[in-house]
């Protein structure tokens, strides 16, 4: 942990000459600006940097825009794409006049909902190891007007392209659902990845592995080593940061959004999750898969308001398209060991308690995560308070049950919408320890419907000329 008086010094040992502020907008996107070394002090870090918040999506109004920035210094690292020696600073929004954190600062929830944990005497700590994917394009082209409205993408490594004119085409393109793992020259991104994976570590980010995904098109998976709340949500924020700006490099493009191609995988966000006191696993135990009474508690909560966390954990109407009934995404509320159909899964790849944890695989990567992790945490914690029973443990391929079976098994929202409203319906676990506020959630429910769910529902999409056109 740094203090203030470190990272001054840091940066007069490293030579920086700009000092890099960076907070999260409610959408989950990091934001920026930039002071020159001269305004590095012990201040800054006590006193905050004051700045127009009323442009920040899902902020307040220009009335009331002024906001403060006052960075954690433990944050304090030498960003790996600027051409001047640059260091990067993440920092908690405090309102200038109450002095008060403020309620819609994504960062400033997931420090809430790491101290309620705290309160509660449960645990000391939880960790979140999610397990990101996306795509890496050659080229994308969109739009959107009164009269027209496609997108257009393109990959080398694409089937579409196994007829092309490429001079030459040399074939060895990935079959849809065939992209895991073949070697070079089918995976044509192994560098870049590991290109990716080694900026990474240059900022903290301990990575565990690399690989291709199931889909064509250049599906991607870079697996980090989990850490607590705040910690991890900080690192997802470098993961997708240099993730992008490496395809940059190499004149590609990184898109995070859930299912950008039709007939092939989408891209999850598996998040692995457990919790810590003293030092000690509180998941591990003698019940089902070697998990604790605790732990199926925590699951248990997870699965009662799975619903509500969904408007956090898919928070788009494109998330919906990978969370489609009868196909590769766990949309069934249910929990098992091994069996990666449930939306709960508990891994068996080792037999050591400090591994014990429940993977929650629902989630994607358009999330912003200090407020999903938050989400995930408040409601295991409810499960926990309350002795939620998660019901019999699912081990057969939830694919293959009958209807009548299937029939008893709950399913997360089949879209943004209903996401919202569960939302809406089911929010109170979210509100203890004022980690979430009503405002935030009144907030988060009228942006989402106003700027994503009722635009998307005003215009038609294009398949809808192939069905109706001649009606």
């Amino acid at each position: 942990m740094k203090t203030a008086k470190e990272v001054i010094a840091l940066a007069k040992d490293l030579k920086v000459k700009i000092i890099d502020l960076k907070f999260v907008d409610l959408i989950g996107t990091w934001q920026h600006y930039s002071l020159p070394l001269s305004e590095l002090t012990e201040d800054l870090f006590s006193e905050g940097n004051g700045f127009d918040g009323s442009s920040i999506r899902g902020w307040k109004a220009i009335n009331e825009s002024d906001m403060l920035l006052v960075p954690d210094p433990s944050t304090a690292r030498i960003d790996p794409f600027c051409a001047e020696k640059t260091l990067s600073l993440a920092g908690n929004i405090i309102d200038p006049i109450t002095r008060e954190p403020y309620s819609r600062d994504p960062r400033g929830i997931a420090g809430k909902a790491e101290a309620y944990l705290k309160s509660t005497g449960i645990g000391d700590v939880a960790y979140f190891g999610p397990e990101a994917e996306f795509f890496i394009f050659d080229d994308v082209r969109f739009d959107q007007n009164v009269r027209e409205g496609y997108y257009h993408i393109d990959s080398r490594e694409g089937l579409w392209n196994s007829g092309k004119q490429e001079e030459p085409n040399l074939g060895y393109k990935i079959r849809a659902k065939e992209g895991y793992f073949p070697v070079s020259p089918t995976d044509t991104f192994q560098d870049i990845r590991s290109e990716m994976i080694l900026e990474m570590e240059k900022v903290g980010v301990e990575v565990e592995k690399h690989h291709h995904e199931v889909a064509t098109a250049g599906q991607a998976e870079i697996d980090v080593r989990f850490d607590s709340l705040v910690s991890m949500a900080d690192k997802m924020m470098w993961y997708k940061y240099i993730v992008k700006n490496v395809a940059r490099r190499h004149n590609k493009t990184v898109t995070f959004m859930p299912k950008p191609i039709f007939g092939d995988n989408g891209s999850g966000m598996h998040t692995h999750q457990s919790i810590w006191k003293d030092g000690k696993p509180l998941f591990a135990g003698d019940k089902y898969a070697g998990f604790s009474q605790l732990g199926l508690w925590y699951i248990g909560g997870i699965l009662k308001h799975a619903p509500a966390i969904c408007a956090f954990s898919n928070p788009t109407t494109n998330s919906y398209r990978r969370l489609v009934p009868g196909f590769e995404a766990p949309i069934n509320l249910a929990y098992s060991s091994r069996n990666r159909s449930a939306s709960v899964r508990i891994p068996m790849y080792s037999s050591s308690p400090k591994a014990k944890r429940l993977e929650f695989r629902t989630p994607d990567p358009s999330c912003n995560p200090y407020i999903a992790f938050a989400a995930m945490l408040l409601a295991g914690l409810d499960g926990i308070e309350k002795k939620m029973d998660p019901g019999q443990p699912l081990d057969k391929n939830i694919y293959g049950l009958t209807p009548e079976e299937l029939k008893k098994v709950p399913s997360a929202p089949g879209s943004l919408e209903e996401a919202l409203n569960a939302l809406d319906r089911d929010h109170e676990f979210l509100l203890k320890g004022n980690v979430f506020t009503q405002d935030l959630i009144e907030n988060w429910i009228a942006y989402k419907m106003d700027t994503e769910v009722n635009p998307v529902r005003l215009r038609p999409v294009p398949y809808e000329f192939h069905l109706y056109y001649d009606i």
